[in-house]
C-alpha cells in the first residue's frame, strides 16, 4: 500500500478541478480511498507551546495580575521612563 499526501488549495480553479476530477475517478475504484483532513484543525490541535506554560498564562489572565506591554514603547509600558 502506498500513501500520498497532497496539499491542494481548494480556493483556486486548478485546486477545485483537481479535487472534482479525483473524486470522480475514485468513486468507481475499490482500491483507492480518499481521506480528507482539515489542515487548520490539525494545526490547532498541535500547539507549539508547553501545556504548563499555557496553564500559567491562563491563570494569570483570570487573576488579572499581569502587565500589558506596548511593543512600541516597552519602557513606558513598564512605567520605567
Amino acid at each position: 500500500m502506498t500513501t500520498l499526501t497532497l496539499k491542494i488549495n481548494e480556493r483556486t480553479k486548478a485546486g477545485k478541478a483537481f479535487l472534482e476530477m479525483t473524486k470522480v475517478l475514485v468513486n468507481d475504484s475499490k482500491g483507492i480511498e480518499i481521506i480528507e483532513t482539515n489542515s487548520k484543525k490539525n494545526k490547532a490541535e498541535e500547539s507549539p507551546y508547553n501545556p504548563d506554560f499555557v496553564k500559567m498564562i491562563l491563570k494569570a489572565e483570570k487573576r488579572g495580575d499581569y502587565i500589558e506591554i506596548n511593543p512600541k514603547d516597552i519602557w513606558g509600558s513598564l512605567g520605567l521612563k
